[in-house]
């Protein structure tokens, strides 16, 4: 039997139930890690940046809505509803968003080429520039945070950082088939 306190046995079981004494301080370090991100993306740190650099008359569920748009598009038909379960909001409130965008010129609505009766969310030019200026400025934000870095810190990062969002991700997915 090993001893808990093996340094070649410090990490805990997946169960969770280790308590903090016996948490590997690499883990517990990528746990705090995580508080100080999920507090930054609370803040909306990303966004509200993004907005305060193009001054465009847009908010951060706007942004949001353009995101759903830019990852759920190249899999399937947009429509209101896919947007509002997407962003976790009322139906409603995903309507007046995307029409919000739509008077913008943001966005347009067309009609579902699967099915003609449903209405689809399309971006238009300036909905694909708006959400290029976003990227640019994330990608300046990540340049800025890693500056300094090695180019091999960076694509190490880059890989375990994918790999663990992954690895959240199918937790998150068995966590909500569980409910």
């Amino acid at each position: 039997m090993t001893d808990r306190h093996d340094p070649a046995n410090t990490r805990p079981k997946a169960s969770g139930s280790a308590t903090h004494d016996d948490a590997d301080p690499a883990l517990a370090g990528i746990g705090r890690a995580m508080t100080r991100m999920r507090l930054l993306i609370g803040r909306r740190f990303v966004g509200r940046m993004a907005l305060k650099r193009i001054g465009t008359g847009l908010e951060l569920s706007d942004i949001d809505a353009i995101g759903v748009i830019k990852r759920v598009a190249p899999h399937q038909e947009v429509t209101v509803g896919a947007i509002a379960e997407q962003m976790r909001i009322d139906p409603s409130r995903g309507s007046r968003i995307v029409a919000d965008l739509v008077r913008q010129g943001l966005l347009e609505r067309a009609a579902s080429q699967e099915d003609g009766r449903r209405s689809i969310v399309r971006m238009t030019a300036a909905g694909k520039q708006v959400l290029e200026q976003i990227e640019e400025i994330k990608q300046e934000l990540i340049v800025e945070a890693t500056a300094g870095w090695p180019q091999e810190d960076i694509v190490k990062f880059a890989a375990l950082y994918d790999r663990f969002t992954v690895g959240l991700e199918a937790q998150l997915d068995q966590f909500e088939q569980g409910e």
